[in-house]
């Protein structure tokens, strides 16, 4: 009950919709040039996902800084450095003493998206089950590992401002939890529903029933890129779009809980599909300039390295703009000296730099600088 939360106000709650969704009437017409351009803006994105080579692989350094920002969304600041590196130490985050549990954190956001989409290629469709697995890989480790990862909640929860002691917003029920998910699941995958429209309003739903003890903004906003691809619109699931919503934050939140307060599901979709016109071409300069240096550095890795290892070492630095010289020849699968050689010129013609010097048998941690700078930019 509501009264059990001592200490905080609930004079201004909101309370979730209930029976509202999915919505019965939305104003297509007020829509329209919203969902044209947002359309247009995310077909730009996809033609250049199509036509890059790898896609994954390059774009793989622009999934871990959208965990870096989804994450600090939620209060959990950590640097696209710090995630890299933790990645070049170890690729099990439970062995990992080192590294700030923030790190860890973020980490975490490409290995729930990664097992999330493994889940749709092996023929799951979006669903609950694929919810609580995707928030179990997230909460593995740091704060909120102790929040019953991969389960749906068994109380009420609350979205609070603890500095002004207010309660803000009421999800639904823990009794009605499961009652929501089915109906979000059906409309999940409803074949009949505009694929962005269904985007938006899955992802505000999502949101409103706040189905997780802890991890659900970052949950949500990893569902986005898994519908969006699950519904044919984009090539593979590389489409983030935290950093829009990080820049338009309060707007964002005002929007999630004015859904609740008056109804506003028509406003909603119309701010969605600007979020997505404004990240579709944001990633589209960001993607261009990937595959640009991608495409420049394959000349001149051909000639500054002079080697049939030359493109394995460049998927790689792609791949893993963070390395150590050890997981260079390991996991490269570079013979060691001339790894060592390659890593040298590279360092010589400023292209690598060196965070850590090599010391006794720990080796040489090196950044891919003209990848960082771009993704970081």
């Amino acid at each position: 009950m509501i009264e059990q939360i001592q200490g905080y106000s609930t004079e201004n709650a909101i309370k979730y919709h209930y029976g509202a969704f999915p919505p019965a009437n939305l104003d297509y017409q007020a829509l329209a040039p919203y969902l044209v351009r947002a359309s247009a803006a995310l077909a730009g994105y996809n033609v250049v996902l199509k036509h890059i080579p790898n896609s994954s692989l390059l774009l793989a350094p622009l999934r871990r800084q959208e965990a870096v920002i989804s994450s600090r969304i939620e209060g959990t600041i950590a640097t696209l450095e710090e995630v890299l590196k933790f990645e070049a130490e170890s690729e099990d985050g439970e062995k990992s003493q080192k590294y700030r549990t923030e790190a860890i954190e973020v980490f975490s956001y490409s290995r729930a998206l990664n097992h999330a989409q493994k889940l749709i290629e092996d023929g799951l469709p979006l669903c609950g089950r694929l919810i609580k697995e995707a928030h179990g890989k997230f909460l593995f480790f740091g704060r909120g590992a102790d929040k019953q990862p991969g389960q749906f909640k068994t109380e009420q929860n609350y979205i609070a401002d603890k500095a002004k002691k207010e309660i803000l917003f009421i999800p639904i029920s823990a009794e009605k939890l499961d009652e929501g998910i089915k109906t979000l699941e059906i409309f999940l995958n409803d074949e009949k529903a505009i694929p962005l429209i269904q985007t938006a309003l899955s992802h505000v739903e999502f949101e409103s029933l706040h189905p997780f003890k802890d991890g659900n903004g970052r949950v949500g906003r990893l569902l986005v890129p898994l519908c969006l691809w699950s519904k044919g619109l984009i090539q593979a699931p590389h489409f983030y779009v935290s950093s829009v919503l990080e820049a338009r934050r309060e707007e964002y939140i005002d929007r999630l809980r004015l859904v609740s307060a008056k109804q506003q599901w028509t406003e909603w979709c119309i701010f969605f599909l600007n979020i997505i016109e404004e990240q579709a071409k944001q990633n589209l300069q960001i993607a261009e300039s990937i595959f640009k240096l991608y495409d420049d550095m394959k000349h001149t890795f051909r000639k500054e390295l002079r080697s049939g290892w030359m493109l394995v070492a460049l998927d790689y630095m792609f791949a893993n703009p963070i390395f150590r010289n050890s997981n260079f020849t390991n996991k490269a699968g570079i013979p060691k000296q001339t790894a060592a050689r390659f890593t040298k010129v590279l360092l010589e013609r400023k292209i690598l730099t060196s965070i850590e010097a090599a010391s006794g048998r720990r080796p040489g941690l090196y950044a891919f600088e003209p990848l960082l700078k771009i993704i970081q930019s």
